[in-house]
């Protein structure tokens, strides 16, 4: 029995379906510089890096520095990435590796990146490499886009913000209304306003204002970042500590200050 086709038909009829869709994405990485073969006192300090600070590296992807690692070879950085991974440390890339690092960089499936520069510590606050690689990804996508439509710059979020959850406002101000669960981000152009409990990490200013604000009823944050600039729990006072609290710059330093 033949099938019942319309008259006249040659081909079935094409469905037009959109078969990917590619879209920018904030991404907060950590840069590692590397700049000799590691040692058993590398190791060492990193340890107790991570000891003192054991929430900045979660859920952050590591980035290998090697633009002074001329005297790291193949071998060095083999043995790194699986201590690092040994240590649940995401390496997921190297930058401003030599060739033949690149190269093994790239037989271990990872990415060999180009650019990025050194962020300087100052004082209690430091400047982030992840916040600075955000803020510099996201001033290159916005040069690189076509011009948003007219509409409402900042977004306003209702519910509580989950563990793992990054919500971003790329064109404004973030409001949440509601908790923000350890591990959860927030990641915003301008500023960041919390009406709950702030367990996770908020970074405002993201491309680089530094005039940004974080405003918090409830501080209990992992990290705090202002246009590159950020403080970790450990370095969170009792005096502001879950309290009604505004994040900001002042003289290149990261201040907090109660409200009310």
């Amino acid at each position: 029995m033949q099938p019942n086709v319309a008259r006249g038909a040659d081909r079935p009829a094409s469905v037009a379906v959109e078969p990917i869709q590619i879209r920018g994405r904030f991404l907060t990485a950590v840069a590692l510089k590397v700049t000799a073969p590691p040692t058993e006192g590398f190791y060492a300090a990193l340890d107790t890096r991570l000891t003192q600070t054991p929430h900045f590296f979660d859920d952050a992807p590591v980035i290998l520095d090697l633009s002074e690692g001329a005297e790291v070879g193949a071998s060095d950085l083999t043995g790194l990435v699986r201590a690092l991974r040994d240590r649940d440390l995401a390496v997921f890339g190297v930058q401003e590796a030599p060739d033949a690092l690149a190269e093994a960089a790239r037989s271990m499936g990872l990415v060999a990146l180009s650019g990025g520069r050194d962020a300087p510590l100052r004082g209690t606050a430091r400047k982030d490499p992840a916040a600075a690689i955000a803020s510099r990804k996201a001033a290159a996508e916005a040069k690189a886009a076509p011009e948003p439509p007219a509409g409402p710059v900042n977004r306003v979020i209702t519910t509580p913000v989950r563990s793992g959850q990054t919500i971003v406002s790329d064109r404004g101000d973030l409001t949440v209304i509601g908790n923000v669960s350890s591990g959860a981000e927030l990641v915003a152009v301008g500023n960041i306003h919390i009406y709950g409990r702030l367990k996770g990490r908020a970074m405002a200013g993201a491309n680089g204002d530094e005039a940004a604000r974080i405003f918090c009823t409830d501080l209990d944050a992992e990290l705090l970042a202002v246009a590159g600039l950020y403080r970790t729990n450990e370095n969170i006072g009792p005096d502001v500590r879950r309290r009604a609290v505004q994040i900001f710059l002042e003289d290149e330093r990261l201040r907090i200050q109660p409200l009310g």
